[in-house]
């Protein structure tokens, strides 16, 4: 912030003392405030979305620390229970076997809370390496997977996929898309909706109308790209065009506008595949 701050100071001494600077210095500093003012615009573009993701799963750790404190009172009370009918004559055999078995399987469900809780920080770790396993390093720059609420995201750019300023898929995404229809494969029960975004720059194509447009076609490719070139079973895709309407950066930005022009390949387990993939999850170390 200082740094922010400091910079404009700067520019106002320079302007006013434009006798002792030369024109070219002046242009200069000028330059210089430009660009570090788009860093800032992007670094905090970067801070809001991590804020999202980070306000996602501490919801999720929450809910669970939430459910572990009602068990561990709820034990609290059927150890209390199980005491007073220890040092009470009058309580049989039965009742304290019952609150036994009760207790015990209170404190099964409090370690299978446990094992969740570890296992929803490992769980992104474990969907992103089966799903980046067959990317090339220079490949997986251009790729970012993320795990929302179960649900899988696999960002990939424009350029790594399209003709520049077309929607048809160019010959160098031939490698990229094999792989990752190789991973849609390996999950071959799950739904697969191909999403289309853009920036918020108008489109000037006589045969395209818009952004709405742009982003279907896209998405509409792709899809078609995977059914024949890499047979992946028609039934499960969907393609779908959001627009400009959703993006992940600032789109005041030449790097914000990059980031938003990209297509997501949305792989949809159903819940007892989630859970199947959570038991596969290793656990973390206490």
């Amino acid at each position: 912030m200082k740094l922010h701050v400091i910079i404009p100071a700067l520019l106002i001494v320079a302007a006013m003392t434009q006798s002792c600077v030369s024109s070219k210095k002046y242009k200069e500093l000028e330059t210089n405030y430009s660009l570090l003012d788009s860093n800032n615009r992007d670094l905090k573009s970067k801070y809001l979305t991590s804020e999202q993701n980070l306000a996602v799963r501490t919801g999720r750790v929450v809910s669970l620390e939430e459910q572990l404190a009602s068990e561990r009172a709820n034990a609290k009370q059927l150890q209390a229970a199980l005491d007073k009918c220890l040092t009470s004559g009058s309580q049989g055999n039965v009742n304290i076997s019952k609150l036994v078995d009760e207790i015990n399987s209170s404190n099964r469900y409090i370690q299978q809370l446990v094992n969740a809780k570890n296992k929803s920080d490992s769980l992104n770790m474990v969907l992103t390496n089966n799903l980046t396993r067959s990317l090339s390093q220079t490949e997986a720059q251009g790729v970012d997977v993320q795990v929302l609420k179960g649900v899988v995201y696999i960002s990939l750019s424009d350029n790594m996929l399209y003709k520049s300023g077309s929607y048809e898929v160019s010959d160098q995404a031939g490698a990229t898309l094999s792989k990752i229809a190789k991973i849609i494969k390996d999950y071959s029960t799950y739904d697969v909706l191909i999403e289309g975004n853009t920036d918020n720059v108008p489109i000037a194509q006589k045969n395209i109308r818009n952004n709405w447009d742009l982003s279907a076609l896209r998405a509409s490719s792709v899809v078609q790209a995977l059914q024949t070139t890499y047979q992946v079973d028609p039934k499960r895709l969907t393609a779908g065009g959001r627009g400009e309407y959703n993006p992940v950066a600032d789109n005041a930005t030449e790097a914000g506008k990059v980031k938003n022009r990209r297509t997501q390949i949305i792989i949809t387990p159903k819940l007892d595949q989630f859970m199947e993939l959570i038991n596969k999850a290793p656990e973390k170390q206490q």
